[in-house]
């Protein structure tokens, strides 16, 4: 089913909750009533149009239009993706540590595999931000900038020298799937930790990692499909003059 602009997100929200997250990454919170989506975006000033190909993007990954996301200017991208990263650390990490915290508390005598469940994830997280602050400190300036330099009369001898030292290829090259660690951890957690009476922490675990393995997924697909190929347009103009 493709969402439409006409559509309450009430209803969009009760069809697929799996979009609370993507919708507070626009800054809408629950309790908008009956509201329709472009009700929604012209109240908080959000672009409808992006807001839309972001939705619909999520609700079917079969949907993504890359030609279309890639029409919009860098700056909406990069704002889109910044306050994934947001997500990430400020909401769904910490909770995932509170269950963990709360597995390694139940153990009680058996604590090993737990403490080495909670140690696998903290070098998780650790590499998940040095990956994000990297895109955040180098790789997203340096979009911007470039961006705005080709929107001026004439490109700095700064910007293209800047392309020239350092193309979007060499983030593409060391972009890593960080994702693919939380299946490792998923799988520790089904086959090696011990056999327990109650088991509701463990299947919530494994709920959140599938979610956030299944977001850092989408996330990772917008870098790869629209971001990337949109800045090598981008480099090849300025190079270009």
């Amino acid at each position: 089913m493709i969402l439409e602009k006409e559509m309450k997100l009430s209803e969009v929200i009760l069809h697929d909750y799996n979009l609370v997250p993507i919708i507070n990454r626009f800054g809408i919170q629950l309790g908008f009533g009956d509201s329709t989506i472009e009700s929604v975006c012209k109240n908080k000033d959000i672009d409808l149009d992006f807001f839309m190909t972001i939705l619909n993007s999520f609700h079917d990954p079969q949907y993504m239009d890359k030609e279309y996301l890639r029409s919009f200017p860098v700056e909406l991208l990069i704002n889109y993706l910044k306050e994934t990263h947001k997500y990430y650390l400020s909401d769904k990490i910490p909770e995932i540590e509170v269950i963990i915290d709360d597995m390694v508390v139940e153990a009680r005598d058996d604590k090993g595999p737990y403490l080495l469940l909670q140690k696998f994830f903290k070098d998780y997280v650790y590499e998940l931000k040095k990956h994000i602050d990297r895109e955040e400190a180098l790789v997203y300036p340096y979009v911007i900038k470039l961006s705005s330099s080709l929107k001026t009369a004439s490109i700095p001898d700064s910007v293209i020298s800047m392309v020239k030292e350092y193309s979007i290829t060499l983030y593409e090259k060391e972009h890593d799937d960080v994702e693919e660690k939380l299946n490792d951890l998923k799988n520790i957690i089904i086959k090696y930790l011990p056999t327990v009476k109650d088991q509701k922490n463990r299947f919530l675990l494994l709920k959140e990692l599938s979610a956030l393995e299944n977001d850092l997924a989408d996330h990772a697909r917008i870098e790869d499909l629209i971001l990337i190929p949109k800045v090598e347009i981008l480099e090849k103009k300025a190079l270009l003059g």
